[in-house]
């Protein structure tokens, strides 16, 4: 097999394990993954404005900007409209940043972009956790309840619904 058929192939793996990954993915899981091409694609634009790769700087910032741009529009308001200002700010502030980039090429500026992505990521990981440690509690809590053990008490090839009188 040639070096270029098993690359494609090998492309086409990827491909297909990323397109599972998305649609089998929560919405807490999609809005961290693009989190983390933001991030990738930030620093591939760094790495490319570094050696002088001016059609990889671009390319690596307008994938960057074009997720910031998702990230921004997907922001709800429910169930705090205050908190979901705050972080339409804190996109905005970086599409602005990506905007000005894509004429400045400053690795300085980028490096804030990739710190405030960063930390956004981390701060999600985290609220990511909380909410599967609430979950885990609460259904801790109801399988250990005395109407959960009434519901979960059927008998082997009944419904647990008796009609005799």
């Amino acid at each position: 097999m040639s070096t270029y058929t098993q690359q494609n192939a090998s492309q086409k793996a990827t491909d297909e394990y990323l397109r599972m990954r998305v649609m089998t993915a929560t919405p807490q899981e999609l809005r961290l993954m693009l989190l983390d091409g933001s991030i990738r694609f930030a620093t591939q634009g760094k790495t490319a404005i570094a050696s002088g790769d001016v059609e990889g700087a671009v390319s690596g910032i307008s994938q960057c900007r074009a997720i910031v741009s998702e990230l921004l529009t997907t922001i709800r308001d429910q169930p705090d409209p205050e908190l979901a200002d705050q972080v339409r700010s804190v996109y905005a502030f970086l599409y602005r940043e990506l905007m000005a980039l894509g004429i400045e090429r400053d690795t300085m500026r980028l490096d804030k972009v990739i710190e405030v992505l960063e930390y956004e990521r981390q701060t999600w990981v985290l609220l990511m956790d909380k909410l599967a440690s609430e979950r885990n509690s609460d259904s801790t809590r109801l399988a250990a309840s005395p109407d959960a053990e009434a519901l979960n008490a059927v008998p082997a090839g009944g419904t647990g619904l008796s009609f005799e009188a």
